[in-house]
């Protein structure tokens, strides 16, 4: 039913549940995997330092390493023989989310109610509400 799965990861509880979820799935129909982390450069713009963006950059480079570095771990553990491709993009993490969906033809799409921020909480999550508004793929999102 589904060949092409897309993740997209923070690193969250939320988004490693999610990617038991995908992988569940994906062993079960076949399915690769794109795990997907969005590093939301926005805040970047304007500050003094050049040496605080490049130091702020590098952290957010690290820790979008470390998202897809624990979906790897997930998808090995798991057994299964599971095609996995692990991208990192820029940008507003929703708008970048669907435009993969696009870009790669993707079936489905699985991810967390809610990322790191607190904030998100409270909500289903505003990057999980836009995807499942705007995405031309089923969305399953995962508590």
């Amino acid at each position: 039913m589904y060949s092409k799965i897309l993740l997209p990861t923070d690193g969250s509880k939320h988004a490693n549940k999610a990617a038991e979820h995908a992988i569940w799935i994906a062993r079960e129909s076949g399915a690769e995997i794109i795990a997907l982390t969005v590093m939301e450069t926005s805040s970047l713009v304007g500050l003094p330092a050049d040496d605080l963006i490049i130091r702020l950059r590098e952290m957010l480079e690290e820790e979008a390493s470390r998202s897809l570095e624990a979906v790897k771990k997930l998808v090995e553990e798991s057994g299964a023989d599971i095609k996995l491709t692990l991208r990192t993009d820029e940008g507003s993490p929703a708008e970048a989310i669907l435009r993969t969906v696009e870009k790669e033809g993707v079936d489905l799409v699985v991810m967390g109610t809610s990322g790191k921020h607190g904030l998100d909480r409270f909500l289903l999550g505003s990057v999980a509400e836009k995807v499942v508004r705007s995405a031309g793929c089923p969305v399953l999102v995962v508590h």
